[in-house]
């Protein structure tokens, strides 16, 4: 880990971050669990109040596992509505397909953005070639909420590859960091939401620290994928490690810092870093169903089962299981 690196001597740099670090509210561990046709997870939100996460909804640390042949899993097709879901791979390849057209693969740093908005069918799932021979696996998605006035909007899809990623460092050079959405200090991400968001790939030599500029009008959410260090400022600041999930409070940066020595299974402290503007209103999930209201989710899940979602496509992939 990562897919997708560089020589931080030759990329552009962050300036000295200014202004108020943002405390450190919450430090939580995400439980582990199984996904789809069985894929391991990590429940990065967990424990995390929802008022703390506005404007996401949901998010799985997918692996990080090593697959023996036959042993990939993904998810057979199923609906979503009223949302947006942002998957990332960091490691391995999943395929997607919808019922609106969209459709890649997404492998070795590549993200996708799926708008499920009115709603839609899809599909993610290993190809038959990762199944045969097994392989890493690891990536995240993440679900984003979509204000009441676009939960219903046409569904949209982005296929985005790991080259299309923004990469810029720390002022010292100590971290790289991949914008993979949004904006940081003008340099922008390749993701376009219907949310105002940012999303970034942190990578931390060891004993690097980065103060890191963010939007004050967004919340700030950093998952540990791998390693361990710390987060926030000074005497303030809070140890964390591989599978924490760190809520900021107020402020105009968020700062981390790898321990100088990091354990056998990476040289480094990996963080992901998400933040956007909360919509505050009332979300009701079920499922795969993300709406304002008890009376929206009762909606989505009639219109799924009377066919309103679209049609699976004729040359429909499905999962491979040999």
């Amino acid at each position: 880990m990562p897919a997708i690196t560089a020589d931080t001597i030759s990329l552009p740099r962050l300036r000295a971050a200014v202004g108020t670090a943002r405390t450190v509210k919450s430090v939580t561990q995400g439980p582990q669990a199984y996904e789809g046709e069985g894929f391991p997870v990590t429940r990065a939100f967990a424990g995390v109040p929802v008022a703390d996460l506005d404007p996401f909804v949901h998010m799985d640390q997918m692996g990080e596992v090593e697959y023996a042949p036959m042993e990939p899993k993904g998810t057979p097709w199923h609906p979503h509505r009223g949302f947006e879901t942002f998957t990332y791979m960091i490691d391995g390849t999943f395929q997607h397909q919808d019922s609106h057209g969209g459709g890649g693969v997404i492998e070795n740093g590549a993200t996708q953005y799926m708008t499920a908005g009115a709603g839609i069918l899809h599909i993610e799932t290993p190809p038959e070639e990762l199944v045969l021979s097994g392989g890493v696996f690891h990536g995240i998605q993440l679900w984003i909420n979509l204000p009441g006035s676009k939960k219903m909007i046409e569904p949209a899809y982005q296929n985005l590859e790991g080259d299309d990623v923004t990469l810029i460092s720390s002022p010292d050079g100590g971290a790289l960091i991949r914008v993979l959405a949004g904006d940081i200090e003008g340099h922008s991400g390749p993701g376009k939401s219907q949310t105002p968001m940012s999303i970034a790939h942190i990578t931390l030599a060891p004993g690097a620290s980065v103060s890191i500029p963010w939007n004050p009008m967004f919340n700030a959410i950093g998952f540990v994928l791998a390693g361990k260090g710390s987060v926030g400022e000074g005497a303030a600041a809070a140890p964390i490690k591989d599978s924490q999930t760190a809520v900021f409070g107020a402020g105009d940066r968020v700062v981390f810092t790898a321990d100088a020595s990091q354990d056998s299974r990476t040289s480094a402290l990996e963080i992901f870093l998400i933040g956007g503007k909360p919509i505050r209103e009332p979300v009701f999930q079920y499922g795969p169903f993300v709406m304002n209201s008890k009376e929206g989710v009762i909606q989505a899940m009639e219109d799924y089962h009377f066919g309103r979602f679209g049609q699976l496509p004729p040359n429909a992939i499905q999962p491979f299981r040999g």
